[in-house]
């Protein structure tokens, strides 16, 4: 090859090499552009809407308590007529108690659905009335899944959402319910002695607290005092 061939070679070599390594630049920088890109999209996709998703479950979670709860204080009214009907009078004052404590749930949870915006709603169905054993069966295995289950992942829900007033609400509706079913198995265990009579209950007008002992000074729950307890039989 002669000296003329051989610079015409390295020149044409050059800009080979040259263009070469533009193109490669060029496909890093609009990958790199690319994948940048996709981050702030998939950040914008999981910033704002995230915060309103939460929102709308915490809300969610409230007026399904809310008519749950709707529906318990009616359900409740009428399991107390048909034990009072039955003889089973004690039975009668335990689930008006028990119907009070719910109608303060519902209140509860109605206050912080409005201060979300809301509206409270409740779709309230007619009560299946059995005896009063199976009423009390019933109420329960409702109370039961309510204190372990329904209001344990409401109250998860509002924490990690550092919604305060949904937990506050949801924390007096679980404890509450879980007296009321320790006081429901008492009178399924011992119905004979839950006749004939009446029974004083006392529910705390703040929470719902129900309990039998006269001699509770404050509220456990949140130390509202004796005084401001209503007494139900």
């Amino acid at each position: 090859m002669n000296n003329q061939a051989a610079k015409r070679f390295n020149t044409f070599s050059i800009s080979f090499f040259a263009a070469a390594a533009a193109c490669l630049l060029a496909v890093v920088m609009l990958t790199d552009c690319a994948s940048h890109s996709g981050d702030m999209i998939d950040t914008a996709k999981s910033a704002v809407p995230q915060g309103e998703k939460t929102a709308t479950k915490t809300l969610e979670n409230l007026q399904t308590a809310f008519n749950g709860e709707s529906n318990a204080n009616a359900k409740y009214l009428a399991f107390a007529k048909k034990a009072d009907d039955e003889g089973y009078t004690k039975v009668g004052s335990l689930f008006r108690a028990a119907a009070r404590a719910e109608e303060i749930h519902k209140n509860n949870h109605a206050e912080v659905i409005k201060k979300m915006g809301g509206s409270p709603t409740a779709d309230i169905k007619a009560a299946e009335v059995k005896t009063t054993a199976e009423n009390l069966k019933g109420a329960i295995e409702g109370e039961t899944y309510e204190r372990d289950k329904m209001y344990t992942e409401f109250m998860t829900e509002a924490r990690s959402s550092g919604n305060k007033e949904a937990l506050r609400t949801f924390n007096f509706a679980k404890t509450a319910e879980g007296e009321h079913a320790k006081l429901y198995a008492d009178a399924l265990a011992n119905l004979a002695d839950w006749k004939g009579g009446k029974a004083t209950f006392f529910v705390c007008s703040t929470c719902g607290y129900t309990t039998m002992d006269a001699d509770l000074q404050k509220c456990p729950v949140d130390f509202t005092p004796k005084e401001k307890f209503e007494s139900i039989n």
